[in-house]
């Protein structure tokens, strides 16, 4: 399809669309993916940019601390994000803030509470009728199975309850056997002793055993078998894969044929469970988080039997993260997590598999199995989570769901956080079509709920490197810092995957940091500089990203309800009432409620005519540079792939213009001045539609186009001052560090000219 840039006479901006609009009717028929870009049907490169919706999708409307977990089968979804009639206010304010590529959040719990096989009809007429409403903001959204920690049931979110019990679990005792840690899911974790601990869930008892079950029941769980609905005895992972099949072909058939729906991610932060656990006695401290009391596999397993049993309890601490400080004895009650009416009639799931036991003649649990977890129980192969478990049930999921719409959808993928994309994931494994999605956080700043002039490379860090290069001062050195962090996660997906496309499916900042100073001082600069600093990291390595989170019932006390996160920039407490709000892009209202806008709401190119090879954005000065080159069908390969040197051998763009989104927010009351462009090129700004709108005519093969965009305050008006100063070791210390150089020197020099002088006199 030819763009009607390609017209002599064509005037940029005459098109009626904006650069973030990616409905069909903008973007020449929809999205699709081209070697490691999106593009639309013009060939332009597009650039996604968007955030999670939301992080209220993790708990039922109706949700009661008091009465969880009770009453798990009457609970509902509908309403989350947020209501049907609130959606205009949401959606436009996301579309001015140039926020229109969307992850939308569904859990298997919203579709299939009541029962298995009982689908919540309601909920996903409700979720079809709010995406539907997409394309008119200019939206798209990828559908995410969001899940932590297994279950909300288990401390997080995710599968419904009877997941649970299907295994032989009882949610009611799953906390007083350490099993789980359920106060954050009652709005808890606020408070310093419970702060961050939701994520040491994974190696609890009950999530634990529940991802085994589900991924490698068959292997490592076979003696535990579940009668399905035809009344067939069937393994339990056969039992709950069939059930998420089930579960994700019923939203797919609900939603997947809606304009604004291009894809779907088969699982939110996947988890091994007990597979592949390197011993029973302990995790592994570089990737499993310790803190507050710290089971062992073994020790879960007593916990859960019904044993009082010693652990070892975990705190904060410097300059390791944390450390071992004491112990506790936990289930003194002897309560047991089996249930005597369920499968595995009230015994522990591995002790019926000859993991552990307990000896009556000692009284007290022996490991049976030490490495049961690492090798096939049956045929003693070694086992890898990825090519044993994961790939095969992905690529049957994936076919369940293109089944279920068309073959066109395209598949997100994540792989376990903070893993690089595993080498083993080759084309074999891999279904067509498909964007590589991983998460990025500053893992320091989320397990300190801190940020200043000092930041640490924990990804490095966990890697071996050099401890004196994982530190960096300023703002200028957080700025590089996760800049590599970012690329190094793109750059090692390129290495296994090719050029596929890669974006960032969730990355933020806690709003809550340096504990909670900001809502009493309104200053939110350590928040804005943090947002800044790994935006910056985004943009250099050329990545879509997708923000967590915009959550349309923030407060400032309450943060995001959910385990004390506090991650939306977005807070309903300080927004305007909905009747005081107009839709339009260009109106400010919108902005109320917003929270470091100026850090995020930053200008980017949507659609580009060409390959974009560096985009630049100063946020102190409102200006940014962006290069982008002609394809060029006679380019060799430049070898391993990197994010500075993409493939420039593809189709030909037929589309002269580039379209950046360049936001009023900034923009309102100023001059916009392009600078670089060729003689035939042109340019116009339109704020109404937020977009630079640029036509260059120059289409030699290879031909590189190069601007700077700079806004201008007209004569008389004041200039707003910039948001913070980029400082570095240099700026801050670089006068002390001149001075005590040129002391010493004198020093120095000093004492040689003394002891010349003693010299000479001795002779």
């Amino acid at each position: 399809m030819n763009h009607p840039s390609l017209s002599s006479s064509y005037s940029p901006g005459s098109s009626n669309t904006y650069g973030h609009d990616w409905s069909q009717d903008a973007t020449g028929g929809g999205i699709q993916t081209h070697g490691r870009h999106f593009i639309d049907g013009y060939g332009r490169v597009c650039g996604l940019r968007g955030v999670n919706l939301s992080g209220s999708s993790k708990s039922p409307s109706n949700h009661n601390n008091d009465t969880f977990p009770s009453n798990a089968e009457s609970v509902t979804f509908v309403g989350r994000p947020f209501p049907l009639d609130e959606a205009p206010e949401h959606l436009a304010r996301l579309r001015r803030w140039g926020l229109t590529f969307i992850r939308f959040l569904v859990t298997w719990e919203a579709v299939e509470h009541a029962g298995p096989g009982i689908y919540d009809t309601e909920y996903l007429a409700y979720i079809r009728d709010l995406l539907r409403l997409l394309p008119q903001y200019g939206m798209v959204a990828f559908v995410s199975l969001h899940q932590d920690v297994w279950s909300r049931y288990s401390g997080g979110s995710g599968a419904p309850a009877w997941t649970l019990e299907v295994a032989g679990l009882d949610p009611l005792h799953l906390e007083s056997t350490g099993a789980a840690w359920l106060k954050g899911v009652k709005g808890g974790g606020h408070i310093e002793e419970e702060r961050g601990l939701w994520p040491c869930g994974y190696q609890k008892l009950a999530a634990a055993t529940m991802a085994t079950c589900f991924w490698a029941g068959d292997a490592f769980a076979p003696k535990l078998s579940i009668t399905n609905k035809n009344g067939e005895s069937i393994s339990v992972q056969k039992f709950l894969q069939d059930a998420y099949l089930d579960m994700s072909e019923m939203l797919v058939k609900a939603i997947g044929d809606l304009q604004g729906v291009i894809g779907f991610e088969m699982m939110n932060e996947p988890h091994r469970g007990y597979v592949e656990v390197p011993s029973l006695h302990y995790f592994d401290y570089n990737t499993d988080l310790h803190l507050s009391a710290v089971p062992s596999a073994f020790e879960s397993f007593q916990l859960g039997a019904g044993h009082p049993t010693e652990v070892s309890v975990w705190t904060r601490s410097y300059p390791m993260p944390t450390r071992k400080t004491g112990s506790a004895v936990l289930n003194m009650e002897k309560r047991k997590v089996w249930k005597e009416d369920g499968p595995t009639k009230g015994r522990c799931l591995w002790e019926m598999h000859g993991v552990w036991g307990w000896d009556k003649n000692k009284n007290t649990a022996i490991v049976l199995r030490e490495n049961y977890f690492k090798k096939h129980p049956t045929t003693g192969k070694k086992i890898d989570w990825y090519t044993d478990f994961y790939y095969p049930f992905l690529n049957k999921w994936t076919e369940r769901v293109r089944g279920a719409s068309s073959p066109d959808k395209i598949v997100f993928v994540e792989m376990i956080p903070n893993e690089f994309c595993p080498t083993s994931f080759t084309g074999d494994h891999q279904p067509d079509n498909i964007v590589y999605a991983p998460h990025w956080y500053d893992l320091n700043a989320l397990f300190t709920k801190a940020f200043g002039d000092f930041t640490v490379n924990v990804q490095g860090l966990s890697r071996g490197m050099f401890p004196l290069k994982a530190f960096y001062w300023g703002h200028k050195g957080a700025r590089d810092n996760f800049a590599l962090q970012i690329r190094n996660i793109v750059e090692k997906a390129y290495q296994v995957l090719g050029d596929k496309p890669v974006i960032i499916g969730e990355c933020g900042i806690p709003m809550d940091m340096n504990k909670g100073k900001a809502f009493k001082t309104d200053d939110f600069t350590w928040q804005a500089r943090m947002m800044d600093a790994m935006l910056v990291g985004l943009e250099r390595a050329l990545v879509g990203f997708t923000l967590w989170n915009y959550n349309p019932y923030n407060t400032d006390l309450a943060g995001d309800d959910w385990n004390g996160e506090n991650f939306s920039w977005f807070s309903r407490s300080r927004a305007l009432p909905r009747e005081l709000l107009y839709y339009e892009q260009s109106s400010p209202s919108l902005d109320n409620g917003g929270r470091i806008l100026s850090a995020v709401v930053r200008p980017y190119p949507a659609k580009t005519a060409g390959i974009p090879l560096k985009f630049e954005y100063e946020v102190t000065t409102w200006s940014f540079t962006f290069k982008w080159c002609n394809p060029d069908a006679s380019a060799h390969s430049n070898g391993s792939p990197t994010v500075d040197k993409p493939s420039l051998s593809r189709s030909k763009i037929n589309a002269l213009e580039t379209e950046i989104f360049l936001p009023s927010l900034i923009a309102h009351g100023r001059t916009v001045i392009v600078t670089g462009l060729e003689k035939d090129d042109s340019s116009v700004y339109d704020e109404a539609r937020q977009t630079l709108f640029i036509v260059a005519r120059n289409t030699d093969p290879g031909f590189v186009h190069e601007v700077r965009v700079r806004l201008a305050v007209p004569e008389g008006y004041k200039t707003r001052p910039p948001l913070f100063e980029v400082n570095d070791f240099w700026s801050d210390f670089g006068m002390g560090v001149c001075a005590l150089v040129v002391l010493m020197t004198a020093l120095l020099l000093g004492v040689s000219g003394v002891g010349k002088e003693i010299m000479d006199r001795l002779q």
